[in-house]
C-alpha cells in the first residue's frame, strides 16, 4: 500500500463515519506516523509503506472514529499563535480561552503589575502565552509568573511547554491554594466547570479529555466557590481575579463573588460566538 492509497482509505473511512475535517485529519495522521510534513504526502504519493506504518495509520483512524482527539495523537495544539504539546493528561487549549488571556493582557497594560498566578494550569497554555507576549512587548524584571495544578502529570506537560516556548515559570503542585504562599497582582484560572451529570452527554472527543479537568461538581460551580472564597487572601491590594466560565454560568458566578463581599468592579466579557466567557473582579 502506498501513501496515495492509504490516504484515500483514511479519507473515505473518516468521511463514512461523519468525522468533520476528514480530509485534513487523514493527512495529519499519516504525516504524524511518517514523521513528515503533510506536504510530503503530495510529492511522494507513490511511496510504498511498511506494514507497521500502515497498521499504525489504520489504528489511529479507528481512534478518531471512536472520539479520540486528534491532538492527542499528533501531540500538537496551537493557542494564541504558539505551539503547545498536549497529551491525555491535559485539556486541549481552545480558542474561547484566548478571550481570557487577552483580557488579562489588557489589565496588565493598565496596571503595569506583573505578579501572576495561573490556577489549574493544565498544559500551561495561559501562563506561557502571557509570559511570551509580555516578553515580546516589555522589559521588566518584575514579571513573575507562577502556575499551579493538582496533577503532577499535567505539570509535566506544562514544563515541556515552558521549555518548548522558552519561558521561565514557577510551577507548583497544589490543590487550588493549599501550597500557595505569596500574593499576586492577578490570579487567572480556567477551572473545571462542567456539571458532573453533563460530562457523559458531551461529544466523545471532550469525554476523552481528563475527567478531573472537566468535572466542576454537581452544579459545575465547586471550583468557583473554592477559588473565589480564598483568592482575596492571595491578591495584593486592588489585585484582579480573572475566570473563564461556562456559557450559562455568568449570573451564578457573579452571585458567588458578590456574596463574599471581598471584591468590587465585577464585569464579564463575551467570546466570539457572543457567549459569556470571562468574569473579572478586583479585591476590595
Amino acid at each position: 500500500m502506498n501513501i496515495q492509497e492509504i490516504q484515500k482509505y483514511s479519507i473515505n473511512k473518516l468521511k463514512e463515519n461523519n468525522i468533520y475535517d476528514y480530509n485534513l485529519k487523514a493527512k495529519l495522521l499519516i504525516a504524524k506516523v511518517l514523521n513528515k510534513p503533510k506536504e510530503y504526502l503530495i510529492i511522494n504519493g507513490k511511496e510504498e509503506l511498511k506494514k507497521d506504518k500502515i497498521l499504525e495509520i489504520k489504528d489511529n483512524i479507528e481512534k478518531i472514529i471512536n472520539g479520540y482527539p486528534i491532538q492527542y495523537i499528533t501531540g500538537k495544539q496551537e493557542f494564541m499563535g504558539y505551539n503547545f504539546f498536549v497529551n491525555e493528561n491535559v485539556l486541549i487549549p481552545q480558542p474561547d480561552t484566548e478571550i481570557l488571556v487577552e483580557e488579562v493582557l489588557d489589565i496588565l497594560k493598565k496596571t503595569k503589575k506583573y505578579k501572576i498566578l495561573d490556577l489549574c494550569t493544565g498544559s500551561g497554555a495561559i501562563a506561557i502565552s502571557i509570559s511570551k507576549i509580555l516578553a515580546n512587548s516589555i522589559v521588566d524584571d518584575n514579571i513573575k509568573i507562577s502556575a499551579s495544578d493538582i496533577s503532577l502529570k499535567a505539570l509535566a506537560v506544562a514544563k515541556i511547554n515552558a521549555k518548548k516556548n522558552d519561558v521561565k515559570i514557577e510551577f507548583i503542585q497544589a490543590d487550588v491554594f493549599d501550597k500557595i504562599g505569596k500574593k499576586f497582582d492577578i490570579i487567572v484560572s480556567n477551572p473545571p466547570y462542567i456539571k458532573t451529570a453533563v460530562i457523559k452527554k458531551l461529544n466523545l472527543e471532550v469525554q476523552n479529555e481528563p475527567y478531573i479537568a472537566l468535572n466542576g461538581g454537581k452544579d459545575g460551580l465547586d471550583f468557583y466557590r473554592k477559588i473565589i472564597n480564598d483568592a482575596y487572601k492571595y491578591l495584593e491590594a486592588d489585585g484582579y481575579l480573572a475566570l473563564e466560565i461556562g456559557f450559562d454560568q455568568r449570573q451564578e458566578v457573579i452571585e458567588i463573588i458578590e456574596n463574599t463581599n471581598k471584591y468590587k468592579e465585577i464585569y464579564s466579557k463575551k467570546d466570539l460566538t457572543n457567549n459569556d466567557r470571562v468574569i473579572i473582579c478586583k479585591r476590595r
